[in-house]
């Protein structure tokens, strides 16, 4: 099979790493030319996606932000055989879903919305490795969910990757489940670390420090664009996070212990109802 990745990013060097160690050949497109070159020394890429090699592509993954995928797409996409797999990588699916469907359809490729589950708050192609997505799910939004051979067809196009599972869903329900499980975290993550105590941590923090801050340390540009694009969904997470924290803050400004007792029990239930 050969493969175009275009970006080679944490997420674009992992698949390409992957696919290059299953026997597969390998184009990429990286806008730093270094990184490009340490790619190739580093055999996870065999040569540029370019106009020469993007015709040749069976499958094309689309690892960049969201606007710059939807653009390469535009601008590429008289180029890309009738019979390829485009699959993109982005963090949100409708504005992608929205925009891609159409161009797939004009030019007779199949395009898919994609978001692989996995990931680290390092960034970079010097981060990737082949067993990123090993055992991670895998989310796709097809342009029809009537048709099981596709599906198949994605899954064999993903198999050096080795996703756990996958799951099919539509661009919509994406993103609002997103807002909570991803981005929200991060959001929350970056907020608390700003305490003016957190320069103080040291010798007094474990596990839950850790756990909380992790993704603190995040890539700037590409999370507000995500989080700007996933506007509605992300308002309202935050509007029902922020209630809830306002109500633990009454319960202890008050010191009532019963109400705070409350709704630590509340949070400890609802835990164990949503992970089993």
């Amino acid at each position: 099979m050969k493969v175009g990745i275009l970006g080679l990013g944490l997420i674009g060097g992992s698949l390409a790493r992957a696919y290059a160690k299953a026997g597969h050949t390998v184009y990429a497109c990286e806008k730093d030319t270094t990184i490009l070159e340490f790619a190739k020394l580093s055999c996870a890429v065999h040569g540029d996606l370019n106009d020469e090699s993007i015709p040749q592509c069976d499958l094309i993954l689309l690892a960049i932000y969201t606007g710059g995928s939807i653009c390469w797409l535009e601008e590429n996409a008289h180029n890309i055989s009738t019979t390829a797999l485009v699959i993109d990588c982005c963090g949100i699916k409708e504005e992608i879903c929205r925009r891609c469907f159409p161009i797939a359809e004009k030019y007779g490729f199949t395009f898919t919305g994609g978001h692989p589950m996995a990931g680290s708050h390092f960034s970079g192609f010097k981060y990737s490795r082949s067993n990123l997505f090993q055992g991670a799910p895998m989310v796709l939004v097809p342009p029809r969910f009537d048709d099981p051979e596709l599906l198949e067809r994605l899954k064999n196009a993903l198999e050096p990757c080795r996703f756990g599972s996958f799951s099919v869903t539509t661009a919509q329900e994406h993103d609002k489940l997103i807002a909570f499980t991803s981005q929200m975290p991060h959001i929350v993550s970056n907020a608390y670390i700003k305490s003016p105590t957190a320069v103080s941590h040291k010798g007094f923090s474990a596990g839950s420090y850790k756990d909380l801050t992790r993704v603190a340390w995040l890539n700037p540009q590409m999370w507000a664009e995500l989080f700007l694009n996933n506007r509605e969904n992300i308002l309202f997470e935050l509007k029902s996070y922020i209630s809830s924290l306002e109500s633990y803050q009454n319960a202890i400004e008050k010191g009532d212990s019963q109400e705070l007792i409350r709704l630590l029990d509340e949070g400890r239930k609802c835990k164990e109802e949503v992970d089993g």
